[in-house]
């Protein structure tokens, strides 16, 4: 192992929304042993620092955030960031209208401190957000700017991402909806036809036992796995060299690229069904410090089988 590749919610943070002990011990371990430590998450780099800042990873150790949309290192430097053309946003806003109360979209808008401007996260309305994510709206409030219509926010730069949440049976809709459109794809499956300037990935990620789905929508090609091997390339490590952990359907991309991928106990059970379908290992809940069984095997040079309880 040369690279070891984290997600962040339901993976490496527990149930508190903080990271473990134990998997901080093993992290740390891995990058005395020479590994570089990775975190890819759904989260924007600024959401995503709140918690991992004061965690004493390297500076240089990457973050991929937004689902792969933009790379940059723990200290803020930019690796690569790919944008959603305002046309593609703009008429996206309309494909989703029936949604669009539901929407929030996201520019890159990280200072040289790793923290974002207002205006980093644009909606137009409030209430079905402050109901189904709560939380997350007064945590960034900050960042947030109300702007009616939402297309007036993309007269200036392009977006990184657009971001729908709500329940699992409204999301599903939205992502059934958005997939009505041939040039649009979800977690790597190619569009059905060429559709120049609609291009867009989706990444949809589930929490069953809180009823709650987000899905991102992406510039196409942008995942989690496309922008891991741009890294691993870039560091010159090759992806038997890698080890992925992740628990939900946005690290799918990110697990079919690793050699060595573990999906948590606590992921989705539909999911699970895949996982067996490819090799994957099944490791503990990220609440029974799953990322530390894992890495502490890896780097005793253990195969990671005997952490599977559930297959």
């Amino acid at each position: 192992m040369r690279m070891l590749v984290v997600d962040m919610d339901g993976t490496l943070l527990g149930s508190d929304g903080q990271v473990s002990a134990r998997n901080l011990a093993a992290l740390r371990s891995a990058e005395a042993a020479g590994v570089e430590v990775v975190v890819a998450t759904g989260r924007r780099h600024c959401y995503a620092m709140r918690v991992l800042r004061g965690l004493g990873l390297g500076e240089a150790n990457a973050l991929i955030s937004s689902n792969g949309t933009v790379v940059r290192t723990v200290g803020a430097t930019l690796i690569e960031r790919n944008l959603l053309p305002k046309a593609t946003a703009r008429w996206l806003c309309g494909h989703v209208e029936e949604f669009r109360n539901s929407l929030v979209m996201t520019f890159d808008k990280v200072e040289s401190d790793g923290d974002d401007a207002r205006g980093a996260l644009v909606v137009e309305e409030l209430a079905e957000l402050n109901a189904s994510i709560g939380k997350w709206m007064i945590a960034n409030e900050p960042y947030i700017a109300h702007v009616v219509p939402i297309e007036e926010a993309l007269d200036g730069d392009d977006p990184i991402q657009m971001m729908l949440c709500g329940t699992v049976e409204r999301m599903r809709r939205a992502e059934a909806r958005l997939l009505e459109h041939p040039g649009i794809s979800a977690v790597g499956v190619a569009p059905q036809e060429s559709a120049p300037g609609i291009e867009v990935a989706l990444h949809r990620t589930e929490y069953a036992e809180r009823d709650l789905s987000i899905v991102d929508i992406l510039p196409a090609g942008c995942s989690k796995g496309a922008a891991l091997l741009r890294l691993a390339e870039r560091r010159g490590v090759k992806v038997e060299e890698i080890v992925a952990i992740g628990d939900n359907w946005n690290d799918v991309s990110m697990l079919e690229v690793a050699e060595r991928a573990v999906l948590m106990a606590n992921a989705p059970e539909d999911l699970k069904t895949v996982a067996v379908e490819r090799g994957w290992i099944l490791g503990r809940r990220h609440d029974e410090d799953g990322v530390a069984v894992a890495v502490e095997a890896a780097l005793d040079g253990e195969s990671l089988y005997p952490i599977v309880g559930v297959l």
